[in-house]
Formats: C-alpha cells, structure tokens, sequence
C-alpha cells in the first residue's frame, strides 16, 4: 500500500525525500537552523525544488554554512560567488546572506543561542496545524509576521512573513503536514 503524502511532494525523488525525512522535522541546531534560514531567503521568487536541487552546491559555496565564515566574506568572494553556476547567481540574495550571518552572530551573542530565540516566536514547541487539505495551509500566519518584523529589526535581509512561515514549516517550529499524510501522524505522536 502506498503511503500517503502531501500532495507538494509530487513525484520528484528529491522532494519526496525532502518531505519525507526533512520537512517539518523540528530543528534545534543552530547550524542547521541558518541553513534552513538562507536557503528560504534564496527560494524567494524561485521554487523550492530549483533551491533543493542546489543545496549541495550552496553548501560548497557557501563554507557549509558557516556564519562566522560568510559573515567575513568582501567584495572577492562575493565576485566569485556571482560566477559559480552550482547557485543562484542573484547579488542581493548573496550580500543578504552575509548581513544574516552577522546579524545571525548577534542574535547568538544576546540570546545564546539562535535556537532559543527563533523558538520563542512559537513557545518553545510546535504548534500543531489541523489541516485537511493542502489548499487550507496558510502562506503566513502571526507568529510568523511577528518573527519577520523581528529578524528585520536585528538586520537580517529576505525574511519576509511568507519566507519565514516556509522556514517555520521547514524547521518543524509548525507541523503543516495535512493530516492524511503519514508525515503528519509520525510528528505528532510524541507531543
């Protein structure tokens, strides 16, 4: 019997696979939590699948997402970064990545840690979506508007409601999964 997903995934391996072990799995660190942050910020105006398939390509690029190492990136390295075409090549979504990894610095230095404070924009656990359809799954939501004026405020650059609302659903910060999907059951049995 064929398990049954949200209907997002379709039929590409990479976002099966994506669904399937990653998306909504709640993250905790903070390397990870960046990743996931500025790969939402590169996805803005693209698909999500265009971003998967160059995941690994930005990982290279990008110092496997380093903040400390972006956030000392100049005007060479970004030079190089605008000829590399393992990523999207789009100067302001490069110089947005290195301001979010020294805003993102800043945020661990006030907060200790960037898991702490992206958390408190849901309470420290998921929030539990009830959703029986895909088409119900809202693009934003207050917690979310709440967490893009906040990131905007500390500096950080392509974090709009809708990238973030992504990045919560990424993240596992909100569990969006539609509930006959077989996701859905295995992320919420333990809370």
């Amino acid at each position: 019997m064929a398990l049954k997903r949200c209907e997002w995934s379709g039929s590409d391996p990479i976002y099966i696979k994506y669904h399937d072990k990653e998306w909504g799995v709640p993250l905790h660190s903070d390397g990870r939590l960046f990743e996931f942050l500025m790969l939402d910020g590169m996805q803005a105006g693209l698909s999500w699948l265009t971003v998967l398939r160059k995941r690994e390509n930005y990982r290279k690029a990008f110092d496997g997402f380093d903040p400390i190492k972006i956030s000392r990136y100049g005007n060479e390295r970004v030079g190089s970064l605008m000829h590399d075409s393992g990523i999207i090549r789009n100067r302001l979504k490069i110089n947005a990545a290195i301001n979010n990894a020294k805003a993102f610095m800043r945020v661990k230095e006030e907060f200790g840690s960037f898991d702490d404070y992206i958390w408190s924009f849901v309470g420290g656990k998921p929030i539990i979506n009830k959703w029986p359809v895909l088409n119900m799954i809202p693009a934003n939501s207050i917690e979310s508007d709440r967490m893009s004026k906040d990131l905007r405020s500390r500096g950080f650059s392509f974090v709009g409601s809708t990238i973030c609302y992504a990045f919560m659903q990424a993240a596992g910060m909100v569990n969006d999964h539609v509930t006959y999907c077989f996701r859905y059951k295995e992320l919420t049995k333990h809370l």
